[in-house]
């Protein structure tokens, strides 16, 4: 294993930032309407735009360009696939902003989101340092 600890460090504290600018200060309103329905466009965009500053992320520390590609490919099916949950499990319930299992709802999307950060940065030591 040839990564170091450093660069495991920085790498997560990219994607962090990453997550923070995707999911909190660049969705649009397409984004964040009708979530419940599977086909998706605006989250489908939501989810273009977190693999999109994955890849800016991992090209960074000098990843590879096909694992770069490979693992973009596998957080924007992940990432849409759990937002796609949440949303669901929120509009079938009625759940909103008011009511505590919205926000139960919304830790555990966000505790899915970092178990993928977690997974994409364990694939980088293994298959790519």
């Amino acid at each position: 294993m040839s990564a170091t600890v450093g660069t495991v460090l920085l790498l997560f504290c990219l994607l962090q930032i990453k997550h923070m600018f995707a999911d909190y200060f660049l969705q649009t309103p397409r984004m964040l309407s009708g979530r419940g329905e599977y086909l998706h466009l605006g989250r489908a965009q939501h989810a273009g735009v977190h693999a999109l500053g994955s890849i800016i992320a991992f090209v960074a520390i000098g990843a590879p360009v096909g694992f770069v590609l490979i693992v973009a490919a596998l957080e924007w099916v992940v990432h849409f696939n759990i937002d796609w949950g949440k949303a669901r499990y929120c509009d079938g319930r009625g759940l909103g902003p008011a009511n505590a299992g919205f926000w139960r709802a919304a830790g555990f999307d966000q505790a899915l989101h970092q178990f993928t950060y977690i997974a994409m940065v364990w694939a980088w030591v293994v298959f790519a340092a």
